[in-house]
C-alpha cells in the first residue's frame, strides 16, 4: 500500500503535468457525458428501439377493449362499493415512479461524473416501468376482472337489469363499462413498485446498507421508496378501485421486474462492488490494460491512484459511494472548484 507521501508526490506529479499543457487521449475516470456519452448511447442504440417498441405496444394494449367476463347477478354482492376519486391520480405515477428516481440518479452523476451509472440506471429504470406497463396491460385485458365498483359502472341510475341467463345488461357509460374490466392486476401498484423498488436497490448499492457494519439507518433510506410503493397501493384498495388481490399482484409483478432489470446493468446491492455499474468496472479494467502501454508519467500517477484505492471496495470499509478515486478526477473536481 502506498503511503501518504508516495500518494502527494504521484498527485503532484500528474497535477504539474495538467498545468503544463499534458492532455491524454483516453481517461478512465472522467466518464462524463460529454466524453463518452454519445459513443455509450450507441453501443445501445437498440435497447433504446426496444423502449420504444414497448411504448407503442403499451399504447395499443390502453386503446383495446378489455375481455368482458361474465358477471351474474350473485355476484353483485361483492362489487356495489361506491365509485370514488383517485386518491392517487393517473398522472402522478410517472412523476414520482419514472422521473424522481432520474432526480437521484442525477445527483449522483453530478457528484461522481460517471455516465455509465447514469446512463444505465436510466435506461435500467425505463424498462422495469415499461415491461411492468405492458405486462400489467397485458393481463388486465386478458383477465378481464371487475372492479369492486363495477355495479355502480354498470347501473349508474341503481337500476338493475339481467338478461335470461342471470348476467348484468349495463346502460353505465362505455368508457366507464371498459375500465370496470381492468381491475386484476393494480396498474397503479405494479408500476410504483417497478419505479420505486428500482430506486430502492440502486440506494441500497450505492450507500452501502448491506456493508456488515450494523447501521440500520440505512435501511430506513432503502426501505422509505418501498413504504410509498405500499401506500400508493393500499389507497387502490381504499378508493374501491381495487380488490387486495389485484394489489398483492400488481406489486409483486413490478417489484420482480425492477430486480431482473436492475440486475442486468448493476451487481448485487449485498455484493463488494455493489456501489458501482458492470460498465464502470470493465472501463477501468480496460484503461488499467491500456495504462500498462503507456510509459508517460500522467498515465503512471493515474494507474498508482487507482491501485492504491481499491482498498475501500470491501463492503466493510467507510462508506465511500465511488471507492476508485483517480489523480485525474480530484484535478478536475479541483478546477471545477
Amino acid at each position: 500500500m502506498a503511503s501518504p507521501s508516495q500518494g502527494f508526490f504521484s498527485f503532484r506529479t500528474f497535477w504539474a503535468s495538467f498545468q503544463g499543457g499534458m492532455r491524454l487521449q483516453v481517461d478512465p475516470s472522467a466518464h462524463t457525458i460529454k466524453s463518452h456519452g454519445a459513443a455509450l448511447a450507441r453501443n445501445h442504440v437498440r435497447d433504446w428501439l426496444i423502449l420504444l417498441l414497448l411504448i407503442g405496444i403499451e399504447v395499443v394494449l390502453f386503446v383495446i377493449s378489455p375481455f368482458y367476463r361474465f358477471v351474474g347477478r350473485d355476484m353483485m354482492e361483492d362489487l356495489k362499493y361506491p365509485m370514488k376519486e383517485n386518491t392517487v391520480p393517473v398522472w402522478a405515477v410517472p412523476l414520482y415512479a419514472v422521473l424522481l428516481p432520474m432526480a437521484v440518479f442525477l445527483l449522483f452523476y453530478m457528484r461522481r461524473r460517471d455516465v455509465y451509472d447514469l446512463h444505465h440506471s436510466v435506461l435500467g429504470l425505463l424498462f422495469a416501468v415499461l415491461i411492468t406497463g405492458v405486462l400489467t396491460d397485458a393481463i388486465k385485458n386478458a383477465v378481464g376482472r371487475p372492479r369492486p365498483d363495477f355495479f355502480w359502472r354498470c347501473f349508474p341510475d341503481g337500476v338493475e337489469n339481467y338478461d335470461q341467463w342471470g348476467g348484468v345488461v349495463c346502460h353505465g357509460k362505455e368508457s366507464d363499462l371498459k375500465e370496470g374490466h381492468k381491475s386484476f392486476p393494480s396498474g397503479h401498484t405494479s408500476w410504483s413498485f417497478a419505479g420505486l423498488g428500482f430506486l430502492s436497490l440502486y440506494l441500497s448499492g450505492k450507500i452501502k446498507a448491506f456493508d456488515h457494519k450494523g447501521h440500520v439507518a440505512k435501511l430506513c433510506i432503502v426501505f422509505l421508496p418501498l413504504l410509498t410503493a405500499c401506500l400508493v397501493g393500499i389507497s387502490r384498495v381504499d378508493d374501491y378501485w381495487h380488490h387486495w388481490q389485484d394489489v398483492f399482484a400488481g406489486g409483486l409483478l413490478g417489484l420482480v421486474v425492477a430486480t431482473f432489470c436492475y440486475m442486468q446493468f448493476f451487481p448485487a446491492p449485498y455484493s463488494n462492488d455493489g456501489w458501482g455499474s458492470y460498465a464502470y468496472f470493465r472501463a477501468m479494467e480496460e484503461s488499467r490494460g491500456n495504462a500498462n502501454t503507456d510509459n508517460s508519467p500522467v498515465v503512471q500517477a493515474m494507474e498508482e491512484g487507482v491501485t492504491t484505492n481499491q482498498e475501500p471496495r470491501r463492503n466493510g470499509d467507510t462508506f465511500t459511494p465511488y471507492p476508485f478515486r483517480s489523480p485525474t478526477l480530484e484535478a478536475m473536481e479541483m478546477a471545477q472548484k
